[in-house]
């Protein structure tokens, strides 16, 4: 009824066979998305820095570029120069906030310490930032 197959299958589906793509290992992959969330972190401090300069951020800037260029192994991440003048600054704390909670998240299932303290710390900041933005609005 049915004619066997005579040739091998196009698709390497048996285990320990060699493919033509690179793999990555759960890790790297996890390495990636958290450097691209603490870059795009970076990215929105270093705006919140331009409009208002502080102590503060310029810490937490330079502790985010520290740890984006470890986990890029030493790539040192790209810095934001110019901001436009119309950003407010309450939305950039809730992208920031955001950002950092993603980071968090990653950063806890990689297990990752030094990275989730930083990204809590972060969260705790901005929420502060915002608190009278959600004082007001009750």
């Amino acid at each position: 009824m049915y004619e066997p197959i005579r040739t091998k299958s196009v698709h390497s589906t048996m285990a320990g066979t060699t493919s033509d793509f690179p793999h990555r290992s759960r890790e790297e992959e996890l390495d990636i998305q958290l450097a691209g969330h603490l870059a795009a972190l970076l990215a929105v401090t270093d705006e919140l820095r331009a409009l208002a300069p502080a102590a503060d951020l310029d810490t937490a800037a330079e502790r985010l570029a520290e740890q984006v260029s470890r986990l890029r192994g030493g790539t040192t991440p790209v810095r934001m120069s110019v901001v436009p003048a119309d950003d407010d600054p309450l939305a950039l704390h809730e992208r920031a906030h955001a950002l950092a909670g993603r980071a968090l998240v990653v950063a806890a299932s990689r297990a990752d310490t030094a990275v989730a303290i930083l990204a809590a710390e972060q969260m705790d900041v901005h929420a502060a930032a915002l608190e009278p933005r959600e004082l007001a609005s009750r």
